[in-house]
């Protein structure tokens, strides 16, 4: 009874069959219609590709504001 469970639970026959749409994946990436790759993908690709912008520009400001503090002498009371 083992035997036959863990040949069942361990085969690579797949019991669904998922349809191959690589073809059209391809077709889509390939257009050229002037969008750059990284945003063909749709509107997850864009809402990705401005948050991740965003949080570049804040952390770039953050950074510049620390170093701007750092190197300001404190005042002496």
């Amino acid at each position: 009874a083992l035997r036959q469970i863990s040949r069942r639970t361990i085969s690579t026959a797949s019991r669904r069959q998922i349809e191959n749409r690589v073809a059209e994946k391809q077709k889509l990436f390939q257009e050229d219609n002037g969008i750059p790759v990284h945003l063909k993908g749709g509107v997850m690709d864009v809402l990705l590709y401005k948050i991740t912008m965003g949080i570049a520009v804040l952390g770039t400001g953050y950074a510049l504001y620390e170093l701007t503090v750092a190197s300001l002498p404190k005042k002496q009371k």
